[in-house]
């Protein structure tokens, strides 16, 4: 076989090997709902950014609306919303949580929650304070809910 055939297959190789990744869907798309009026919300978005996720980052008057049509429910309420594929997140939901869910799929579960605002959190870094250990939890649409994953900061507890 002749070298320029080589080289032309080995091109051809890595060129498909560039479209893999579109071809596959490309990086996961998170739609975020925010308040203007809010900062960490801000941090959250660029964490998932930093983490590979393409954010569609829309800052909005209300919240509410985006909750409740994705069907959060009311007792797990943080501060902003999300969506990822067909589940619904609230709050500062961390990456590695995400994926997660989104390699899983697990049935019955409707989205992602971290209740309140712990220190930590993905945009609620505080430096020269320890991280809080909180649960990002699973629900359900009937509003049920269970531990998904418990971390310290970002790191996995």
């Amino acid at each position: 076989m002749p070298a320029w055939s080589t080289r032309r297959s080995f091109t051809s190789g890595l060129f498909g090997l560039a479209l893999l990744p579109a071809a596959c869907g490309g990086p996961p798309k998170v739609e975020a709902w925010r308040d203007r009026t809010c900062g960490c919300c801000g941090g959250w978005v660029e964490h998932l950014r930093v983490e590979g996720f393409e954010v569609d980052d829309r800052v909005v008057d209300a919240v509410g609306p985006y909750r409740q049509a994705l069907g959060t429910p009311s007792d797990l309420i943080s501060c902003h919303a999300g969506k990822v594929g067909r589940y619904a997140l609230e709050g500062h939901v961390p990456a590695a949580a995400i994926r997660r869910l989104l390699k899983e799929r697990p049935k019955g579960v409707a989205g992602l929650s971290v209740p309140a605002m712990p220190v930590g959190v993905p945009g609620m870094e505080m430096p020269g304070t320890e991280p809080s250990t909180y649960d990002v939890v699973a629900f359900e649409p009937d509003g049920a809910w269970r531990r998904w994953m418990r971390f310290r900061g970002l790191e996995v507890a």
